[in-house]
């Protein structure tokens, strides 16, 4: 068993568009056997997103309420991961590599709880230490 957090993007693409995944990533996430992990910040990103109109698919999931998300990620086997404060402040201290507040936070929670990230942003391997899946 591994344990991974994905990033915002691969998560809607997993719930919307499986096959956009690369073929690892996808079978890395259908995998019974891993740990998947969607960071607090994710959703608070994808929510701002929706309330812009760009996300109609996370809208749609985000206007059932919170208790309806929380049952969502779990019917798709994902933990929603909390941000803690030693979260927040790690990611205030990483390396400027990224500018994106919540990308930062995730790199934060996956250092510290040592999952693998899976992501399709390229900027994330250049943090030392963080383990990356090509979404």
């Amino acid at each position: 068993m591994a344990r991974y957090l994905l990033d915002s993007n691969a998560f809607v693409k997993f719930e919307n568009e499986p096959q956009a995944l690369r073929q690892e990533a996808r079978q890395t996430i259908e995998d019974t056997s891993n740990e998947l992990f969607v960071s607090l910040a994710s959703i608070w990103e994808l929510a701002i997103k929706a309330a812009k109109g760009k996300l109609p698919y996370f809208a749609v999931m985000a206007a059932r309420g919170p208790d309806a998300l929380a049952a969502s990620l779990r019917a798709s086997s994902f933990e929603l991961l909390p941000v803690a404060m030693s979260h927040a402040l790690a990611s205030v201290a990483l390396p400027q590599h990224h500018k994106d507040p919540f990308d930062r936070v995730m790199i934060a929670q996956a250092l510290a709880e040592n999952l693998v990230l899976i992501t399709s942003d390229r900027a994330f391997v250049r943090y030392a230490g963080l383990r990356v899946l090509a979404a």
